[in-house]
């Protein structure tokens, strides 16, 4: 039995505007299975439109999983307040709901145990990384021996969503997520059908697609490079072959053994760190989030310039928190069989390892959340009409995801945005206000005349490395 309880609040924008909201906390079972579970806090919001619409409220679901944003009406960074200001544009469409994360809220608690370090004298290794997640599983058991972490599974985050549904009187709703969020969005849609009206989802992560394929990430990979390899900017610097031949020369180098790069930190002290073949996997992925960074970061690494990957694998080897919702879930849920066997024996496995899914997989059966089968994983026709939108630059969750998950959808729409990576729908949708705007009429109507089947953005300016280019004189 969920209680609410809630709480009205206002702040105000530095254009002056003053915005009222209601900020609460949704009380529900911890384990939704066990009848005497203890109740823990689900923190939300909601602006309400300024007049009636008629449309169903849009319920907004954060990524991560471990994202937490109601801080966005009393935080005054640029980014909390951008959000406030997208968050005001849904007024459009009707009344807003955001909700947190179970496990992970301001409004209740944050779930966190800390990971092990990485030693600096060794190369990277995908089993070492397997180990330390089996060693994190057990760490947290012991650190909430109060707490039921078993409670914390995909069905659970969706019944949270209904349950607040109910609580704030809603018959329908409409679902809007990126990321965990969209895969969040498509559990609600699973297991509570009949309430969702329409959906907009951006960067999917299905069901069944928790763990990407190695070859749709690193076809995002190609697709940034065929336009670096055009950039005149970076012309000078690119090898015959133009950026996958700097991949695959790098992967040759790194293949044949680890290199020991020195470094100095910021209070002078130097350090050395061991880079191998499998930190060079994970380093393929660095700086995709902003593409444009992206190619002198690997241009750098082909011309021997380590220090800066070098730095960054410092910090990312240290000790550092881990937010327990994310292997909670994404341990409970999984993959099918036949996923699993196609992921291990992806061609693009040899450049980019099993770094995505291998960790998860080895400790599934350590995490107390119960594994969640594959009626759940795997994807059914459903008539519920959804907007994807998903950029082809995506390496978080590959554009393949959208692609092969729209058949099941019928009355779904795909809108790929070429040139856009992991980012918010309207995001992506930067430099297209009519196709924004076409989606919030679908989200208020469920009409889909106007939106487009592409966008097209702009080729970013490529960033060039931080050192001449060979055969021209350094100053």
């Amino acid at each position: 039995m969920s209680r609410i309880v809630v709480e009205q609040g206002s702040t105000k924008l530095p254009t002056g505007e003053t915005v009222s909201y209601e900020i609460g906390t949704l009380y529900v079972p911890e384990n939704r299975s066990n009848p005497a579970s203890r109740m823990i806090g689900v923190g939300f919001a909601r602006i309400k439109a300024h007049r009636p619409t008629g449309a169903p409220p849009v319920f907004w679901l954060p990524g991560g999983p471990g994202l937490t944003v109601l801080n966005s009406f009393t935080d005054t960074s640029e980014a909390a307040r951008s959000r406030l200001r997208s968050w005001l544009a849904f007024g459009a469409v009707g009344d807003l709901v955001v909700i947190e994360q179970r496990g992970y809220t301001i409004r209740g608690e944050m779930l966190m145990a800390t990971g092990d370090a990485a030693p600096l004298d060794k190369p990277a290794s995908v089993q070492a990384d397997a180990r330390a997640m089996k060693a994190l599983a057990r760490r947290a058991i012991a650190k909430f021996p109060d707490k039921d972490l078993s409670g914390y599974t995909i069905d659970a985050f969706a019944a949270d969503v209904d349950d607040l549904r109910r609580s704030l009187g809603y018959d329908k709703i409409s679902l809007f997520g990126g990321s965990f969020g969209s895969q969040w969005a498509l559990a609600v849609i699973r297991f509570y059908p009949e309430i969702v009206a329409r959906a907009a989802l951006s960067s999917v992560e299905p069901l069944n697609g928790g763990f990407d394929m190695p070859s749709n990430v690193f076809a995002s990979l190609q697709r940034i490079a065929l336009d670096a390899d055009r950039d005149l900017g970076l012309a000078p610097y690119l090898p015959k072959g133009g950026m996958m031949e700097a991949i695959r020369v790098l992967h040759r180098r790194f293949a044949t053994a680890p290199i020991r790069v020195i470094v100095r930190d910021a209070t002078g002290r130097t350090q050395t760190v061991v880079l191998g073949s499998e930190d060079f996997q994970l380093a393929l992925l660095a700086h995709t989030d902003e593409a444009e960074h992206w190619p002198a970061f690997i241009l750098s690494l082909y011309y021997g310039h380590y220090d800066e990957w070098a730095r960054e694998t410092v910090a990312d080897r240290r000790s550092s928190p881990v937010k327990l919702i994310g292997p909670l879930v994404d341990s409970s849920l999984g993959v099918t069989a036949e996923r699993e066997y196609v992921m291990r024996t992806d061609p693009a496995v040899n450049l980019l390892g099993t770094w995505n899914f291998e960790a998860n997989l080895a400790s599934a059966t350590d995490w107390p959340t119960p594994d969640m089968g594959d009626l759940v994983r795997r994807p059914r026709v459903s008539p519920v009409p959804i907007v994807f939108i998903h950029g082809n630059w995506d390496t978080s969750t590959p554009i393949e995801n959208t692609l092969g998950l729209l058949p099941y959808f019928p009355n779904g729409r795909a809108i790929v945005v070429r040139r856009a990576g992991h980012d918010g729908a309207f995001y992506q949708l930067r430099e297209s206000p009519a196709a924004k705007e076409a989606l919030y009429n679908f989200l208020r109507t469920g009409e889909t005349r106007g939106l487009p089947t592409e966008v097209t953005l702009a080729a970013p300016k490529f960033e060039v490395p931080g050192f001449a280019p060979p055969g021209r004189p350094k100053h």
